[in-house]
């Protein structure tokens, strides 16, 4: 297989960390990206990748990181959307909403300051999605951030739904120029998902209620099979995947071209593009 330069954020531990010790192992050019300086670092050296450092929580870092790989990737073949959370109410210091800013917003603004680079590479875009779009996303475009009602459920569903959206959307506009899109649930997996919350899904995470969970490589190697696909042959380009296949249930709102295109024009708006 010909070596990629593929883009990990959220790269620093759980799925993003699995999958780039097998795309490095596989003969890939790997780029970590992630929020702890130690954690990155210390994945980045164990894969012999270079790393960078983003907290999405501020969307300053996003700039700067898109500039960090502009200058120094000519060809990026794959960006993985990967990092998000399930986190407690709060407002970033950019004025959003943490869940909606981190998971929607950043790989939103992420994606944007680098689509001619994506464009000119032919790349695959990939959005790590989650199954809590089906059980508690419903968007508003009216009120995306939750403000009437508020919780950490329903704003990590609607964020995750919103990764879906963003990805039919981006396909919609940029797969006639060479973009190919897809969002995924890479399945229950042992990480520290819920760690900066206490939603009831902390418990499932955090105690011994673990053990049923899948173990980190294998939702690892669901974005490792994307990235190393063929678009179109391995998978279809501005699909949600599930189990490596097309899933048979998703979220109705996941179909609604309007929504997608409104939430698209709505996250410009927020971030005055």
């Amino acid at each position: 297989m010909e070596s990629q330069t593929i883009v990990i954020t959220g790269a620093s531990d759980g799925i993003g960390a699995a999958s780039a010790r097998q795309l490095a192992a596989n003969g890939h050019n790997v780029v970590v990206v992630g929020r702890d300086p130690a954690k990155t670092s210390a994945v980045a050296q164990e894969i012999g990748s270079p790393c960078h450092i983003a907290d999405f929580g501020e969307l300053d870092q996003v700039r700067r990181l898109a500039e960090e790989l502009l200058a120094a990737y000519p060809r990026i073949d794959v960006l993985a959307n990967n990092a998000g959370g399930i986190f407690s109410e709060g407002t970033t210091t950019d004025g959003f909403d943490k869940t909606f800013q981190v998971n929607h917003l950043a790989p939103f603004l992420l994606t944007h300051l680098l689509t001619d680079r994506l464009v000119e590479s032919r790349a695959k875009v990939i959005q790590t999605s989650s199954v809590g779009a089906m059980a508690f996303g419903h968007l508003d475009l009216d009120d995306l951030q939750n403000t009437r009602n508020w919780r950490s459920h329903k704003a990590y569903g609607d964020s995750k739904l919103a990764n879906i959206l963003f990805t039919r959307e981006l396909q919609r506009r940029h797969g006639d120029q060479g973009i190919s899109a897809v969002a995924f649930h890479p399945g229950g997996i042992a990480t520290n998902f819920a760690n900066d919350t206490s939603n009831l899904m902390r418990l499932v995470y955090h105690t011994p209620l673990r053990r049923f969970l899948t173990s980190v490589e294998k939702g690892g190697s669901r974005l490792t099979w994307l990235a190393e696909g063929r678009p179109g042959e391995t998978w279809q380009p501005g699909e949600y995947y599930e189990n490596n296949k097309v899933a048979k249930r998703v979220n109705p709102q996941v179909r609604d071209d309007a929504l997608a295109r409104g939430l698209w024009e709505r996250s410009e708006e927020l971030l005055g593009l």
